[in-house]
């Protein structure tokens, strides 16, 4: 058996084995099904970032998958070594076309199709296993290096399959734009789940911000704390995303219109959500904050015409005058 084939760029594809085909069908139904959000942005890409998408997302959803399924810690924890031994497999191309893990299977083309950083997805596996021990954050210089590991990671795998556009300025500087990025999404997520995690027993906001509001004890029903200032401490993570949000959209000008549109539709959904949970602090408490669909497609317009990219664009030139 020969290791998965595929072409070493995105430039000249090539068509796929029945293999391989039926391993990206697999990611993407797994996409499809799991995240309604990452689904939603990379249906605006071509078929080869697409797929190689999809690939990343379903092994991340398996990795995390572990971290929050119910076997007991030290299950997760080898459980979590194995992973990071089949993506050891992955990086060395060990794995076959014909292997029996089609997640492995279509992770393994694409990393021949893009040049992803592997690496990210060790960084993930790091970060999961921070939940798995139970860790808390005391600043948010604590929770950043989770964060960073959980999605900051994501952005720059992200970025390996996008790619930036010839002569783009600032290019040096995508991996730290699409790493705050993923910063920003992330703490939109905890935000949004603060009451979910809470039943779960975790807590990632940092335990300074907690205190300072008067939200220590935790988020335990759907009202919050008593005497606590809720809002002020939603306010004060709200400001804190908005900024990341700002420094990371400098990546969107770098991007090529397909890839731009479909982060500016994921980021762009994120930011909507931000904007609820502002307006309704305690609505996260009652239940997950959610876009109806026609604000999504909303969003997703705005990407593909180029919109939020040339906003920021302008913004930023306007900052270097």
């Amino acid at each position: 058996m020969s290791p998965v084939e595929g072409p070493t760029h995105a430039s000249a594809p090539t068509a796929l084995s029945a293999p391989v085909s039926a391993a990206y069908s697999y990611c993407e139904a797994v996409t499809g099904s799991q995240a309604r959000n990452f689904a939603y942005g990379i249906r605006l890409l071509p078929t080869d970032k697409r797929q190689a998408m999809s690939a990343l997302y379903a092994f991340s959803r398996r990795v995390d998958d572990i971290g929050d399924g119910t076997l007991a810690p030290d299950a997760k924890l080898a459980r979590l070594e194995e992973t990071r031994a089949l993506l050891g497999r992955i990086r060395a191309e060990e794995i076959d076309e014909d292997d029996t893990d089609p997640v492995a299977v279509a992770l393994a083309h694409a990393a021949r199709r893009f040049p992803i950083p592997l690496g990210g997805l060790d960084e993930l596996i790091d970060g999961v296993l921070m939940d798995v021990r139970g860790e808390t954050y005391e600043t948010w210089d604590d929770l950043k290096v989770y964060c960073r590991c959980v999605a900051g990671a994501i952005g720059r795998l992200s970025l390996g399959v996008f790619g930036t556009t010839a002569g783009a300025r600032d290019a040096d500087r995508a991996g730290e734009y699409a790493d705050t990025l993923g910063l920003a999404l992330q703490l939109t997520n905890i935000l949004r789940d603060v009451r979910e995690d809470a039943g779960n027993g975790r807590t990632y906001l940092p335990a300074e911000d907690l205190a300072k509001f008067g939200c220590s004890e935790g988020f335990h029903s759907d009202r919050a704390p008593e005497g606590s200032d809720f809002a002020g401490l939603v306010h004060h993570e709200v400001r804190r995303a908005r900024a990341l949000f700002v420094e990371g959209y400098r990546l969107l000008p770098m991007l090529d219109r397909r890839s731009g549109a479909c982060v500016a539709a994921m980021a762009g959904i994120y930011r909507r959500l931000l904007d609820r949970i502002e307006r309704e602090p305690e609505a996260v408490l009652r239940g997950r904050v959610s876009l109806p669909p026609h604000e999504k497609a909303y969003v997703a317009v705005r990407g593909l015409s180029g919109l939020d990219a040339r906003t920021i664009s302008r913004q930023s030139t306007r900052r270097r005058i």
